[in-house]
C-alpha cells in the first residue's frame, strides 16, 4: 500500500492498517509546507516559518493493527535523551555499545531496549517513554497534508515491549491537533522556542512554583516540544499553559533553528568547525559523469572531495579518511548503496556521519529503503550545483575556497589501485 497524502489522509491510513490487522512498517515523507500566517500579529511573514518540511519523515511499527513504536527517522538520540531526563537517566545512552542495538531496524528503540537490559531504566518506565513517543509522531503526521506514505508488510519490530490500539490513539490525537490550531498565528510550531519578556508581571500572576519552572525552561533554546517532554505532558497542555502569556506578550515565541531541525550532531560548534576545518566528502558512485560533476562543482566552492568508483573498496577507503559526509549512489554493482549505509551505520566511527542516498528521479521507494538503512538524507539524480550546496551547507556547513589544496602524498596513498581523485 501506498500513495499520496492528497489522495488519502494519514487517519484512513492507520485505519486500514488496524482493521486489516497488518504487520510491518509505515514510512512517511512530507511535502513542502505552504507559508504560514505571520506569528505575534506581525505585519509580514518571517521567512523561517516558511520551513520547507521536504526530507522529514517517520516510521511507524506495527503488529497485528496495534502500533509497537513511532518517530522521524533521523537517527539521532536527542529526543531519547530528552525523555530520559525524566528519570535521571540521559547519560546512561553513552555506556551502551552500538554493537548491541546494530539488530534493530530503529536505533532509538534499540537504545531504549538496550536502557532497560543494563538495568538503567525500568520496564515501566520504558514503556512510559515508548508511549510519550508514539504520542508524538502521531501528533505530527496527524497534523501532515502533503507528502507520501507507503506500508510495507514485513516482520514486527522485535522486541515488543508494549502495542497500543490505534483507534483510541488517533481519536485522541486529533482532537489534540484541532485545539492546537486554535492557538495559531501566535503558536505554529512545537519547536518554537519560549523566552520571558516581563519577569515581573509573570512572577506576580503566577505561583512560586510555577514561575520557577517556567524561568528554568524559558530560556529562547528550548522548545515548546522539548518542555513537553521534561514535564511528561503533551505538547497541547504545554502550549494551552502559555498561551495566555503569549497573547499578552509577557512571553516571547523564538523562532525554530531550521538550520538543526533534526537535532543533528553535525551542527555543534559549526561556526568554529568551519574556521578551522575544510570539510571532507566521500562520493561512491560507479558513474564517472556523476564522479566527475561533484568533483567539479565541490572543489569550486573549497571542499575537499574523494570520489570512488568501486564500492567494495570504498568501505576500506572511507574508514582511513573519516569523512564528514558521504555522497553514495544506490544502485551499483557487487554492493549497493542500501549495504554500504547499513554496513557503516553498524560501526561507531559512522554512527553520526551524514549519509546522503543518490536516487533516481521516481525513487520515493528508494527513499523509503535508505530510511530504513539509516541514511541521512537523499538526493534526486540528475541535480544541479545549487541543490548540491544548499545539501553540504545544511549538514557540514560551507567549504573553504581559499583553502591550500591537500597534501599530495595522501592524495598518492589513498589512489593506488583505486580510480579517485582527491582535491
Amino acid at each position: 500500500m501506498q500513495g499520496q497524502l492528497s489522495e488519502i489522509d494519514i487517519r484512513s491510513i492507520l485505519q486500514l492498517i488496524e482493521l486489516g490487522q497488518r504487520t510491518g512498517e509505515l514510512f512517511v515523507e512530507a511535502y513542502p509546507a505552504s507559508p504560514l500566517p505571520p506569528p505575534n500579529g506581525a505585519s509580514s511573514i518571517d521567512l523561517r516559518s516558511t520551513r520547507s518540511l521536504s526530507g522529514q519523515s517517520w516510521f511507524a511499527f506495527f503488529l497485528n493493527g496495534q502500533i509497537v513504536y513511532a518517530g522521524e527517522t533521523d537517527v539521532s538520540l536527542l529526543r531519547l535523551r530528552d525523555y530520559l531526563r525524566r528519570y535521571q537517566a540521559e547519560t546512561a545512552i553513552d555506556a551502551i555499545s552500538s554493537s548491541s542495538i546494530a539488530a534493530f531496524n530503529a536505533p532509538e528503540y534499540g537504545y531504549l531496549w538496550a536502557l532497560m537490559e543494563n538495568h538503567s531504566l525500568t520496564p515501566a518506565q520504558g514503556r512510559s517513554v515508548i508511549q510519550s513517543m508514539i504520542h508524538e509522531t502521531l501528533f505530527d503526521l496527524l497534523s501532515l497534508h502533503q507528502g507520501s506514505f507507503i506500508f510495507e508488510i514485513g516482520s514486527p519490530l522485535a522486541p515488543q515491549l508494549m502495542t497500543l490500539e490505534t483507534a483510541p490513539l488517533v481519536t485522541k490525537t486529533i482532537k489534540q491537533v484541532q485545539e492546537w490550531k486554535q492557538f495559531h498565528p501566535h503558536l505554529y510550531s512545537p519547536d518554537q522556542c519560549p523566552t520571558i519578556a516581563s519577569r515581573a508581571l509573570l512572577e506576580n500572576a503566577l505561583p512560586e512554583t510555577t514561575f520557577s519552572t517556567l524561568d528554568r525552561y524559558a530560556d529562547g533554546k528550548t522548545s515548546l516540544r522539548q518542555i513537553a517532554r521534561y514535564l511528561n505532558r503533551d505538547i497541547v497542555t504545554v502550549a494551552r499553559a502559555i498561551y495566555p502569556y503569549v497573547t499578552r506578550g509577557w512571553l516571547h515565541l523564538a523562532h525554530p533553528n531550521f538550520d538543526d531541525k533534526s537535532g543533528s550532531k553535525a551542527r555543534p560548534n559549526l561556526d568554529f568547525w568551519q574556521a578551522t576545518k575544510t570539510p571532507r566528502i566521500v562520493c561512491i558512485d560507479d558513474g564517472a559523469t556523476i564522479r566527475k560533476t561533484v568533483e567539479y562543482i565541490l572543489n569550486q566552492h573549497g571542499y575537499e572531495v574523494t570520489a570512488i568508483d568501486n564500492p567494495l573498496k570504498a568501505l576500506s577507503l572511507v574508514f582511513q579518511l573519516k569523512p564528514d559526509l558521504i555522497l553514495c549512489d544506490i544502485a551499483m554493482p557487487e554492493l549497493d548503496g542500501y549495504e554500504i549505509c547499513a554496513m557503516l551505520r553498524k560501526s561507531t566511527a559512522f554512527r553520526q556521519t551524514p549519509i546522503v542516498m543518490l536516487t533516481g528521479k521516481d525513487g520515493f521507494t528508494d527513499r523509503v529503503r535508505a530510511r530504513m538503512v539509516g541514511a541521512t538524507d537523499y538526493l534526486t539524480k540528475p541535480f544541479g550545483e545549487s541543490e548540491l550546496l544548499m545539501l553540504l551547507e545544511k549538514y557540514v556547513g560551507l567549504g573553504h575556497p581559499n583553502q591550500p589544496k591537500a597534501d599530495q602524498l595522501l592524495s598518492d596513498a589513498l589512489e593506488e589501485g583505486l580510480e579517485i581523485n582527491l582535491t
